[in-house]
């Protein structure tokens, strides 16, 4: 099993262009076979902060995702509401 976990801060007042986007990548993602999980999640705390936690099945499924016309369409088009993002990978321990 590999996570991602992925937090980004949206650049103020483009949440409602960002999220959509989000949200139809979230789902194209879902139907890819090596992508167990995709959660979006937010705090009205934080309104321009999103949270995403993904599960592949390994770290070339994930890398297969990031392949996908999808994800590049999506990428492409949220670049500029982007302020900062960070992404890290988290492999499970066995045994």
């Amino acid at each position: 099993m590999f996570a991602v976990t992925v937090t980004v801060e949206v650049t103020p007042g483009r949440m409602p262009d960002f999220l959509p986007a989000l949200m139809e990548n979230a789902r194209a993602s879902l139907g890819e076979p090596a992508c167990l999980r995709f959660d979006v999640l937010t705090d009205p705390a934080r309104p321009d902060e999103v949270f995403l936690y993904e599960i592949y099945d390994d770290a070339a499924g994930f890398d297969a995702h990031r392949r996908t016309q999808h994800y590049r369409t999506f990428d492409a088009a949220v670049g500029p509401m982007i302020a900062a993002k960070r992404v890290r990978t988290w492999e499970k321990v066995e045994g």
